[in-house]
């Protein structure tokens, strides 16, 4: 893929940021003229491993290889104890990224194999990254829950997940949620940084009958919707609901979701 022409490189708040989604939680975009990508998995559809439970099934490749994705500046990973969100292939790309950006307990875990370029982020931190043409690109960490219910509960269970905010002067703010299923912590970022150009929402409300009942442990579709409200956003990317068969809602669902709270026109699915 050739490199991404860069709006938000011009300084203009009101300018969006372009976004590519390739599949599954995986987008790349462009920002301060810095490349992110979120949650890297290119690995080939099939049965994948996961710890404490069953398998799980990946069902379509990523739009784009990754021997097409060319550079990236930072990984935005939410968590990578989950083949959904990190598989063997992103694992690999990581090596070639100057900086990813975690949970702490991620951070920890990468660090034997990736040095001083991986940072856990605990909740409010911040980093600042030079930007190519002067100037800074900030990069908070911000609340995540894996599941339904307080986080002291979800996260022995599910693990830790770390949502993302970035910021700059001149540059509109993008909200990137992870595998998040908690609107407590949508409100408490939207108090902080609200309200935000961009939203690029994990949903797909993935299920399993043996974890809390049920219910789903990232965003459903009427609640991505109401996400969007409370945090303003003037458009909404949501990744993380296609190409693996535990996500139990999909594109129409996020369509009807949105329609009905009065947001069609701020969802962005192509």
């Amino acid at each position: 893929m050739s490199s991404m022409s860069s709006t938000a490189a011009s300084g203009t708040a009101d300018e969006q940021v372009p976004v590519r989604v390739f599949g599954g939680p995986t987008a790349l975009f462009e920002y301060g003229g810095l490349r992110f990508l979120t949650d890297p998995t290119f690995d080939a559809p099939g049965e994948y491993p996961a710890p404490g439970g069953p398998g799980l099934t990946k069902t379509a490749p990523a739009s784009v290889p990754l021997s097409a994705l060319g550079p990236v500046d930072v990984v935005l990973l939410s968590h990578d104890e989950h083949p959904d969100n990190l598989d063997a292939s992103g694992r690999a790309l990581l090596a070639d990224v100057p900086l990813t950006l975690t949970t702490p307990g991620g951070g920890r875990r990468l660090r034997d194999s990736l040095g001083d370029k991986v940072k856990g982020l605990h909740d409010w931190e911040s980093v600042e990254l030079d930007r190519p043409g002067g100037g800074r690109v900030t990069v908070t960490g911000v609340p995540a829950v894996h599941g339904p219910g307080r986080r002291e509960d979800v996260e022995p269970i599910t693990g830790e997940v770390v949502g993302f905010v970035l910021t700059g002067d001149g540059l509109p703010t993008v909200y990137v949620s992870g595998d998040n299923a908690s609107l407590t912590a949508v409100e408490e970022t939207a108090a902080r940084f609200g309200p935000v150009d961009t939203a690029v929402l994990f949903a797909g409300a993935p299920r399993f009958p043996f974890l809390f009942d049920g219910a789903p442990i990232v965003l459903d579709s009427t609640q991505a919707a109401e996400a969007a409200k409370i945090l303003g956003a003037r458009r909404v990317v949501p990744v993380h609901f296609d190409s693996w068969a535990h996500f139990t809602e999909g594109r129409t669902e996020l369509v009807v979701a949105f329609t009905a709270a009065g947001l069609a026109e701020r969802l962005q699915l192509d």
